[in-house]
C-alpha cells in the first residue's frame, strides 16, 4: 500500500513558499529523502487551515460566482501551481454520497468503486473532512501484458482512511486502490510528479474480486489521431502506422497501429496476414490481441 510518511512539524508554510521550496529541492519519487522532504513541505502547507478557503473565495469574488470553468478549477480538482518544475500541486474534493454533486454525477466521476493504479507517483495529505477510505492492493506491473481479462496478481494489503493530517506516497505501477466515499465532504492536497514518459505507461482498472484487468484508464489522443490519419488515407500516414507498429515503445500504440490498418484490409486473408505480423511482434499484449482477432476471423 502507499507508504505512510510521519510528520510532527506544526509550523505553517504559505502556498507560494511551499512550491518554491519543493522546486528548490526537486521532487524525485525514486529518492526517498527527496520524497520525505517534499512531504514535510506539504505537511506545513496543510497546517495552514485558511489558504484553500481564501483561494476559493478570491476566485468566487473575481468571477462573481459565474463561469468557473474558465479557470483551472474543475468539479473535483483545484490546481494550486503550474507544472514547470516537474511537479504540480492540486487539491482534490471528495464528496460524500449525500452531497448534491455526487447525486448528480455518480460515484464513477470521482473514481469511487473503480480500483486502479497510477502511472505517476504522488503525495497526498488529508486536509479537510474525515477523508476517503480505500481498499489497498499491490501488484507487479511488469508481470502483466495489459489485456482485458488478464489475471493481475493483486495482493490485498488493508482498508484504511486518509485521515486529517495523514500523508501517503502512492507509488507508480505498484499501489492499487479502490476508493470509497467519505462520511462527509473531504479535501486532499497532492504533490503530483510529472514524467514525460508517463503518457506511454498504461494505467489500469481492475476487478478486484476476479483479480483481473478490466481496462486502461489513460488512453491517449495519439491513438485517436493515428486511427484518423490512417482512415483518412495517404501513404505518409500508412508508413507512419507501419513504423509505429514495428518500433514504438508503447505496446498500446503499436496495437492501435495494427487496428487502424486492419480496417483498410480488403478481405479476411489480408487481415489475417496483418494480425499474424502482430502475433509475431514480440509483445505479449499484441500477441494476445492478435490471436483473438485471428480466431474471430477463422
Amino acid at each position: 500500500m502507499p507508504r505512510v510518511i510521519q510528520c510532527e512539524d506544526n509550523s505553517t508554510l504559505v502556498l507560494g513558499d511551499c512550491v518554491d521550496a519543493i522546486a528548490a529541492d526537486g521532487f524525485e519519487p525514486g529518492d526517498r529523502n527527496s520524497v520525505d522532504r517534499a512531504a514535510s513541505y506539504l505537511c506545513r502547507l496543510g497546517n495552514d487551515r485558511d489558504f484553500l478557503g481564501d483561494i476559493l473565495i478570491d476566485q468566487l469574488c473575481t468571477t462573481g460566482g459565474n463561469d468557473l470553468t474558465n479557470s483551472a478549477y474543475g468539479a473535483q480538482a483545484i490546481m494550486l501551481s503550474d507544472a514547470r518544475h516537474g511537479f504540480f500541486l492540486r487539491a482534490n474534493i471528495w464528496p460524500a454520497k449525500n452531497d448534491p454533486i455526487f447525486q448528480a454525477s455518480g460515484g464513477h466521476s470521482f473514481s469511487y468503486g473503480t480500483p486502479h493504479d497510477h502511472n505517476f507517483d504522488f503525495l497526498t495529505l488529508g486536509y479537510f473532512g474525515p477523508g476517503y477510505a480505500s481498499d489497498y492492493y499491490e501488484y507487479d506491473h511488469d508481470a502483466v501484458a495489459g489485456f482485458v481479462g488478464e489475471k493481475a496478481g493483486l495482493r490485498f494489503v488493508e482498508r484504511s482512511t486518509l485521515d486529517p493530517g495523514k500523508i501517503m506516497h502512492y507509488r507508480a505501477h505498484l499501489d492499487v486502490h479502490g476508493q470509497r466515499p467519505p462520511d462527509s465532504m473531504s479535501v486532499s492536497l497532492n504533490i503530483m510528479a510529472i514524467d514525460p514518459r508517463q503518457a506511454w505507461r498504461d494505467q489500469y482498472v481492475f476487478d478486484t474480486d476476479a483479480d483481473t484487468i478490466t481496462g486502461v484508464l489513460n488512453p491517449t489522443s495519439t491513438e485517436v489521431y493515428l486511427r484518423l490519419a490512417v482512415g483518412l488515407g495517404g501513404e505518409n500516414a500508412l508508413d507512419l502506422a507501419e513504423n509505429f507498429g514495428r518500433m514504438h515503445r508503447s505496446d498500446r500504440l503499436r496495437l492501435a497501429s495494427f487496428e487502424a490498418r486492419s480496417l483498410l484490409c480488403d478481405d479476411a486473408q489480408q487481415e489475417d496476414t496483418l494480425w499474424r505480423q502482430a502475433e509475431l511482434s514480440g509483445s505479449r499484449l499484441l500477441t494476445h490481441e492478435a490471436q483473438q482477432r485471428r480466431a474471430a476471423l477463422a
